[in-house]
């Protein structure tokens, strides 16, 4: 019996996982998730009983990675699976709206929210996930690996690991870690290396339907302090007939000015931006609101590959957008898939 340990839930963690219990069926799989859900910044809410479903972290999936497009039309159900048809434009620093950018082929997400990726990855295996546990401590003890909660709950002994979180979080793990290995300390620098874009986002609700040609809004000059907008109700099954909910995504350097302050404060600025951009003065004053903090939301770059190939040789192995070097659901996706099928041929 092979025993596998996995920190985190992410997209690139269910891919690894996905392709794991497919090679190895005898292996023994544990996931820990420090939240409640699965699937990272690919996230997705409901409002009123399941009326409104928004995916306000990873707005949707491109459909320019073959084997992604493959996991999502043919391996798993594709029953629910929808697409944002309509183009994305684009915005400057004054506002100004105009077509400019060439929508992706897709943008693909479920009628139940993106979450449904990780959601179906998983339930396709025989994981076990433990929600709402947040490992604090990685222990190397001989050939294997044990994982120690903030509870102070041991998992393990574990003979592979894989770790999802961001990059951030994978060095603060490895630099506490029980693990006296020059991979470790290499691995934890180059990890930190990795620079990281916050966003906050408000999720805006009216009770009416916008009339325009397009999904979604992003500044292109990265100058104005609104960096992307989408149309939640461009996905079938997100909104109701006759409303529209928007996703307000800020920049980088509004996001870290502002992620602390009032949420309230940072709704009410959001909302204007939005209908300024837009131009429908309505948009201020939206009928209800949600709002969340990403502050390590998207790498700038991706990790050595060198310090990744030598934990490798230990038995660890790190997925997800930042290992692929690339700040989309479908990077994430593919080197979970990589990553799994590293850790099954043992490279």
């Amino acid at each position: 019996m092979t025993d596998i340990g996995v920190i985190g839930a992410g997209a690139g963690a269910a891919a690894a996982t996905h392709v794991i219990d497919g090679a190895l069926p005898e292996a023994d799989v544990t996931v820990l998730e420090k939240s409640g859900g699965v699937c990272g910044r690919a996230a997705t809410r409901r409002r009123a009983d399941g009326r409104y479903v928004y995916d306000y972290g990873a707005n949707y999936v491109k459909s320019d990675d073959e084997r992604v497009v493959e996991l999502l039309t043919e391996t798993l159900d594709d029953e629910g699976l929808v697409d944002a048809t309509a183009p994305v434009y684009v915005f400057d620093e004054t506002g100004t709206v105009s077509e400019g950018r060439d929508a992706d082929d897709h943008k693909w997400s479920y009628r139940q929210g993106l979450t449904q990726i990780a959601k179906r990855l998983f339930a396709g295996t025989d994981a076990t996930i433990h929600r709402r546990t947040r490992v604090e401590t990685i222990r190397r003890t001989g050939d294997t690996w044990a994982l120690v909660d903030t509870d102070g709950t041991e998992y393990g002994p574990f003979d592979r690991l894989v770790c999802n979180p961001p990059a951030p979080q994978t060095a603060d793990l490895l630099r506490a870690a029980d693990w006296d290995a020059e991979a470790r300390t290499t691995l934890a620098a180059a990890a930190e290396a990795v620079d990281y874009r916050s966003i906050w986002t408000a999720v805006l609700g009216y009770p009416f339907r916008l009339d325009r040609p397009y999904y979604g809004l992003v500044n292109v000059d990265k100058a104005h302090d609104l960096g992307w907008l989408s149309r939640e109700e461009c996905k079938s099954g997100h909104v109701p007939d006759g409303e529209s909910v928007l996703v307000a995504q800020a920049n980088h350097e509004w996001s870290v000015a502002n992620y602390d302050a009032d949420p309230a404060t940072n709704v009410a600025t959001l909302a204007a931006h939005a209908a300024e951009i837009v131009g429908d003065d309505r948009l201020a004053d939206p009928a209800w609101t949600d709002h969340q903090g990403w502050r390590y939301a998207l790498p700038e770059s991706g990790v050595d590959a060198g310090p990744v190939d030598s934990a490798a040789e230990h038995g660890l192995y790190v997925v997800g957008d930042w290992v692929a070097g690339e700040a989309r659901l479908h990077a994430a996706l593919r080197n979970g898939l990589e990553g799994g099928e590293r850790l099954v041929h043992g490279v």
